[in-house]
């Protein structure tokens, strides 16, 4: 059983703010910041050791993120950050280098996206925009393809696997490929959270599951405090229930989807979430195979 930090790999509205709100301390993030976007190639940040590259002739070579007395990618220019004048790790779709991601003990947190994105437009339109900032949707941010690739990746450098969550003993130091879908998570709390502790070696408490004081709460509004609007339905939440039959996410047909987000987001925003689930349901699914099952 591995000792390491625990890393909550996910994609944008994946219910990640409540699952987060437990007693354990953890990290959290949205893996399409730790690579490219559009698919781009990846090459290591500056900042995290990356290796600049000789331009040609005449050129100097710069190493660990400095360049003319510059340190970590901060060069004094209006130029964008990235792509960055440093080399890549074969195989690695992140600007940080695997020696820094072994460190870590991966788990990923998954949502249908028929659920999450619906749910990201409805941050970046009125009234919620003026909340959070986001007047755009941009399709890009999905973020399922950039965890599929690091998820791929860290299972083909055994950073995980190749024992599923569930299904075996890992060997010592050895971390199982634990991924939970939100939706399971949302129907059977209990079950969810008691085996990813297993997996990721806590003892498991119901208390993870309430929230109720106001240090609790003050905690969440500190953390959450800078993404205003994202995040408020976990921040004024005292504790993650089962739902009831009634909230359960029930399979709608296409057009039953199609004909709901017309009414709420008009025709133009449900024909791009549309296209933006669509783009997205592979990945989704790729992942959902290895997702726990309790």
């Amino acid at each position: 059983m591995s000792n390491k930090p625990i890393f909550v790999a996910t994609h944008p509205r994946a219910v990640s703010t409540a699952f987060e709100r437990g007693k354990r301390l953890f990290i959290k993030d949205i893996t399409h910041y730790l690579c490219p976007p559009e698919k781009g190639s990846a090459s290591i940040a500056p900042s995290l050791g990356g290796q600049s590259i000789k331009k040609g002739v005449g050129t100097e070579g710069h190493t660990n993120g400095t360049t003319n007395g510059k340190v970590n990618g901060h060069n004094g220019s209006k130029k964008a950050p990235y792509p960055y004048d440093t080399a890549p790790e074969p195989g690695n779709p992140t600007v940080v280098p695997a020696e820094i991601l072994r460190q870590f003990h991966f788990t990923f947190l998954i949502r249908h996206p028929r659920h999450s994105i619906p749910s990201y437009w409805r941050c970046t339109i009125p009234p919620l925009d003026k909340v959070t900032g986001f007047y755009n949707f941009m399709p890009a941010e999905a973020g399922y393809d950039e965890l599929r690739r690091v998820f791929d990746f860290l299972r083909k450098d055994k950073h995980v696997g190749p024992v599923l969550a569930g299904k075996g003993v890992c060997e010592k130091n050895d971390v199982s490929i634990t991924v939970i879908d939100a939706d399971d998570l949302l129907d059977n709390p209990e079950g969810i959270i008691s085996a990813y502790c297993k997996e990721v070696g806590i003892d498991y408490s119901p208390k993870m599951l309430i929230w109720d004081t106001e240090e609790d709460h003050q905690r969440a509004r500190d953390a959450f405090e800078k993404w205003r609007g994202f995040h408020d339905d976990a921040i004024n939440s005292t504790s993650l229930k089962p739902r009831s039959a009634a909230h359960k996410k029930k399979n709608k047909s296409i057009e039953d989807e199609d004909a709901e987000w017309k009414q709420k987001y008009g025709e133009d925003g449900a024909k791009v979430i549309r296209e933006t689930v669509d783009a997205n349901i592979e990945d989704y699914e790729y992942l959902k195979t290895f997702a726990i099952k309790v």
